[in-house]
């Protein structure tokens, strides 16, 4: 009977590892501090209660996401349920000249009806000017799904900067943000980064000239984009603008130096399933002890 309890505990202690090394190996690059993060199916989001928006929206884009984005158009815009306070309805947006703009774009969550519908949930909407909307930020989103066709998969960080903003909107308040970012990150045999900083208004100015530093990026939003990155990693991508590999007719201007088997830090998330997993293997080791002097006696 004991042999049976003992085999059972190292069974249970098994699944128990196994499941961990499949949490470890996935890793999620959420920005920093992630406050009063809501998770939806295809991506998360920072909601910011205050300005009634997210602070960011966070997603990984594939080549078959797009590739298979024939779902229709939902144009349903909703509140999201998750928001605890009350989202913001869309309603606060009808005839303020601005439009409902997306940060996560309807058009990378045409792959399904649910991602779709997601997609116009209005924490994933901010005040957008209809020239910059249809114009330069949607030039923008286009290129993006080419590059997630070109490198099979990419993770995107986007949202509003809140720096000369432009007043509130509808009876909610929802504040107009002056900028909008997007970063965007391959983490291919050789990882890198782009970043980009638009003003909320209309340009004809090419998208590059609007590339700007992850570190800029943080420096303006107060957020830590990719910080589960090795640092030595980090640190080099994050801290220039480097245009080859993402844009054609650009060199790169120096070779990036890949750690092949660098492993991402702990992120913050990981480290209370590590506490608990430590404290069932006491469980286990106490367990066997007490049943191993029961039988002695």
């Amino acid at each position: 009977m004991l042999k049976l309890q003992i085999v059972k505990l190292y069974i249970a202690l098994f699944l128990l590892i196994t499941a961990n090394t499949a949490f470890a190996k996935s890793t999620d690059y959420l920005p920093f501090p992630a406050k009063d993060l809501i998770r939806h199916t295809y991506y998360s989001l920072s909601y910011n209660e205050n300005y009634e928006q997210a602070n960011w929206v966070y997603y990984t884009l594939t080549d078959s996401m797009v590739l298979n984005g024939t779902e229709e158009r939902s144009n349903s815009f909703k509140m999201d349920g998750l928001v605890t306070t009350g989202s913001a309805k869309s309603s606060d947006y009808t005839k303020t000249g601005y439009d409902r703009g997306h940060l996560c774009p309807a058009a990378d969550m045409g792959f399904n009806l649910k991602a779709m519908q997601e997609s116009f949930l209005m924490t994933n909407i901010s005040p957008q000017k209809p020239d910059f909307n249809r114009g330069i930020w949607k030039e923008l989103e286009t290129e993006v799904r080419k590059w997630a066709k070109k490198e099979h998969k990419i993770i995107v960080v986007t949202g509003p900067v809140f720096k000369d903003t432009k007043g509130t909107i509808g009876k909610e308040e929802v504040l107009v943000p002056g900028y909008f970012f997007k970063i965007i990150y391959d983490a291919t045999d050789e990882p890198k980064i782009i970043a980009f900083l638009l003003p909320n208004e209309k340009s004809d100015r090419p998208i590059t000239d609007f590339s700007v530093t992850t570190d800029e990026a943080e420096k303006l939003t107060g957020f830590d984009f990719f910080s589960q990155l090795p640092d030595s990693l980090e640190t080099k991508i994050e801290a220039k603008v480097e245009l080859a590999g993402w844009f054609e007719g650009f060199e790169r201007t120096e070779p990036v130096v890949i750690q092949a088997k660098a492993e991402p830090k702990i992120a913050e998330s990981n480290l209370n399933f590590y506490l608990v997993l430590i404290s069932v293997l006491l469980i286990i080791v106490i367990l066997v002890v007490i049943l191993s002097k029961k039988r002695s006696h």
